[in-house]
């Protein structure tokens, strides 16, 4: 299977600035799709922003202008840097990522979430 490992979560003020990472590994043949989504108590989780391989992104109205999505493909490493950041962008932060990996000699398709990483922003 394939892992995402998050970092980068941290107590800021509003304001300031974070910047998460999520590493994928496993075996690993292409990933499509590496997204960010975030979630908060007794609420679903929601679309932050995505990118595709070829470099596409997309975002939710709430973080346009403030966040920025990127990616490193050769390091299977999507990144999620944010600016500006108000208390109403605190919430658990997950990766996503979807593509295709090896499996007892054949190419199988995967969608892995990370851990999870917690972002508070309050002064």
């Amino acid at each position: 299977q394939v892992q995402l490992v998050e970092s980068g979560g941290d107590l800021v003020q509003p304001g300031e600035s974070l910047r998460l990472s999520c590493a994928a590994s496993g075996s690993i043949f292409t990933i499509q799709t590496m997204g960010w989504y975030r979630q908060v108590p007794e609420k679903s989780r929601e679309l932050v922003a995505t990118i595709t391989s070829g470099g596409s992104t997309n975002y939710a109205d709430s973080v346009k202008g403030r966040f920025t999505i990127s990616r490193d493909n050769a390091k299977n490493t999507v990144y999620l840097q944010m600016n500006s950041l108000k208390p109403e962008d605190t919430a658990v932060y997950y990766c996503n990522a979807g593509g295709s990996y090896y499996y007892q000699g054949r190419l199988r398709s995967f969608g892995s979430w990370g851990q999870g990483t917690q972002v508070t922003v309050s002064s």
